[in-house]
């Protein structure tokens, strides 16, 4: 009789298990972040705010950085202050003098390439690190790169000349994140290297068509991809997600809302 219930004990408990385990919720977002990086054995990734466009903010184990910083002081209300800031180009939707005067940067350093410091005010220069093209700063625990950034279409080759211009890679305890510019699917982005988040434009006819872009991205193979630059009335981003997959369906689509709709 004890073994009967014993017996019985024991199947009510293993059935219990298993239905624990089925009603198990699906990984977060988070959880997955943990996992792939568990596996690759390096540190976290930061988390992305997108704001408009180019423009986003990263928290990186407690830096934040701003990105192509445009549209004001107000764009960035509830984030905290810059500790760095990086602007690509010369062009109104990465670079903003208005912006950076409005905001609070006297404890941040700013990365630009020449173009954009001869347009900055003298009050700016102790804050400037001026990159070219290939050239390296580390700054907050994170080493930062200027990559090339321009057209290859001879009707875009104006739109961005080659050595103008800076994309950035990031890279903090193995994690590089990169963030393409104003671009076509040149062979220095070709050429990139354990790419675990990619921010990769998509915007017509300034940068390239979401074919360039997906083409570039299968041969590169970043772990992420987060397309931007991608104003859905130019860019068929839902058409690069299904190009990507295509190639290789491992490179993870990630998209967020760069283009939020003002309140009605």
């Amino acid at each position: 009789m004890k073994n009967t219930i014993f017996l019985l004990s024991l199947s009510l408990f293993v059935l219990a298990a298993c239905k624990d385990k089925q009603q198990a919720p699906p990984k977060t977002e988070e959880a997955h972040k943990a996992a792939d990086l568990q596996v690759q054995d390096k540190g976290s990734l930061p988390e992305i705010f997108p704001v408009s466009h180019a423009t986003a903010v990263l928290q990186w184990e407690g830096t934040t950085i701003y990105i192509d910083p445009v549209g004001g002081a107000d764009s960035f209300t509830g984030y905290p202050l810059p500790d760095l800031i990086l602007i690509t180009d010369v062009h109104g939707d990465h670079f903003s003098l208005e912006t950076l005067q409005e905001l609070e940067t006297a404890q941040a350093k700013i990365i630009v390439p020449q173009a954009v410091a001869d347009q900055m005010p003298e009050a700016f220069t102790p804050q400037l690190d001026i990159l070219d093209n290939g050239s390296e700063k580390e700054r907050f625990g994170i080493q930062v790169q200027a990559v090339p950034m321009y057209n290859l279409r001879k009707e875009a080759r104006h739109f961005h000349e080659k050595g103008r211009g800076n994309g950035y890679v990031l890279e903090r305890q193995g994690v590089r994140v990169y963030f393409s510019g104003d671009t076509e699917d040149i062979p220095e982005m070709r050429s990139l290297k354990g790419i675990d988040m990619a921010f990769v434009c998509m915007n017509l006819p300034y940068t390239m068509p979401v074919e360039q872009a997906a083409d570039a991205v299968i041969e590169f193979k970043p772990m992420k991809v987060y397309p931007y630059q991608g104003n859905p009335d130019v860019s068929d981003v839902k058409r690069f997600a299904e190009l990507v997959a295509e190639g290789d369906e491992n490179i993870q689509i990630v998209q967020l809302d760069w283009y939020p709709k003002a309140p009605y």
